[in-house]
């Protein structure tokens, strides 16, 4: 069974997305760096990337294609590596998958070289992901978007009233209380409140972090469980919860094909999205290959592999994307106008408010 995830930064105790996989078959951040079987490729290619780059329907190809081994190393959080990168020799690495929240810092230490806007074909991209705050640095384009999703609600269908789940008072449903689960990842969760509330990601202050925290511990009777991803997962997918808030496209559209009743969708009040970057390394030595890589990961073809990765499933940048009907049905295609009009970008808050954002979910956690 193959199990999903993904974030930047996690309370103390809670697993982040990019462990999603811990225990199931996938390794994340191995020891070892993964290789391909083509050992008689005149290049390699070193990519720092998350666990649904790994997939071999995704990177043999490429590898076929180009006569390169591609060498990848998978990580859990911008801040592992990052650490990774320090402790490397320059020109060790070539490409790096980044999320987009973290773009800004990561481009400001000049570690990653810009990418001229006419290498990425904007016409086939979402353009809301274009126009997202994290795109662009000071004006220069450090990663291209590669693939995004969002945080809503993943559920039993045949053991809710769907109608239900596109409602953000879901959290204080009293009709779910003891069937629901929550991933215990508090940024995107009071976020999600915020919006309930009519306050944006962006507009979460200390002022009004008090309305997030009543009703954060107005939810905690609802839960039968709080947990990591890994686990609400198997809740659901067991039939011990019915419902997962703080979770989307990431946590079921795998198992959907196995599993018929599990679906997902996001709020009407508004959605919080995700999305994640392409970036070449600035000291790579290899820079027209990484991004012959680049171009190949964002051609309708890459697109539709790294959407649907043994890893996690989530939607591709490219609006051309090689994907069937069954799969674009599964990550509700025909809905992402809609989705993409009403979602909000997951910020990062300043780091007092950050702590502050911490205090209550651990607040919350202890109630």
């Amino acid at each position: 069974m193959t199990i999903v995830r993904r974030m930047t930064r996690k309370a103390a105790g809670t697993v982040s997305r990019r462990k999603f996989l811990a225990g199931t078959g996938v390794t994340i951040a191995a020891p070892a760096i993964l290789t391909s079987g083509l050992a008689r490729a005149e290049e390699e290619l070193n990519i720092l990337v998350w666990c649904d780059h790994a997939d071999p329907k995704l990177i043999t190809p490429f590898e076929e294609a180009n006569n390169v081994r591609v060498n990848v190393k998978s990580y859990e959080g911008t801040g592992t590596a990052l650490t990774m990168i320090e402790q490397s020799r320059p020109g060790d690495w070539d490409i790096f998958v980044v999320d987009a929240q973290d773009v800004p810092r990561v481009g400001r230490t000049g570690i990653l070289a810009e990418i001229p806007d006419a290498d990425v074909p904007w016409d086939d991209i979402f353009p809301e992901l274009r126009a997202a705050p994290f795109t662009y640095v000071d004006g220069k384009l450090y990663a291209v978007p590669e693939k995004f999703g969002y945080y809503g609600v993943a559920y039993n269908k045949d053991r809710v009233d769907p109608a239900d789940m596109r409602n953000a008072n879901v959290f204080w449903n009293e009709k779910y209380k003891g069937r629901m689960a929550v991933y215990d990842y508090y940024f995107p969760c009071m976020q999600l409140i915020g919006i309930a509330l009519g306050i944006t990601p962006d507009e979460i202050n200390s002022e009004n972090l008090g309305q997030i925290r009543e009703k954060l511990l107005a939810f905690k009777p609802q839960l039968k469980l709080v947990g990591d991803i890994v686990g609400v997962q198997n809740a659901l997918v067991n039939g011990d919860v019915d419902l997962i808030v703080n979770a989307a496209e990431f946590a079921v559209s795998g198992l959907m094909t196995e599993d018929p009743a599990l679906d997902w969708v996001i709020f009407d009040q508004g959605g919080l999205l995700w999305d994640q970057g392409l970036a070449i390394m600035a000291d790579s030595q290899k820079k027209d290959l990484a991004k012959a890589f680049v171009d190949y990961i964002i051609s309708p073809a890459g697109q539709g592999r790294l959407a649907t990765s043994d890893c996690y499933w989530a939607m591709p940048a490219n609006k051309n994307a090689d994907l069937t009907d069954a799969q674009k049905n599964i990550l509700r295609w025909d809905e992402q106008p809609a989705f993409l009009a009403r979602s909000y970008p997951s910020s990062i808050s300043e780091p007092e408010l950050d702590a502050e954002m911490l205090d209550v979910w651990t607040e919350f956690l202890q109630a």
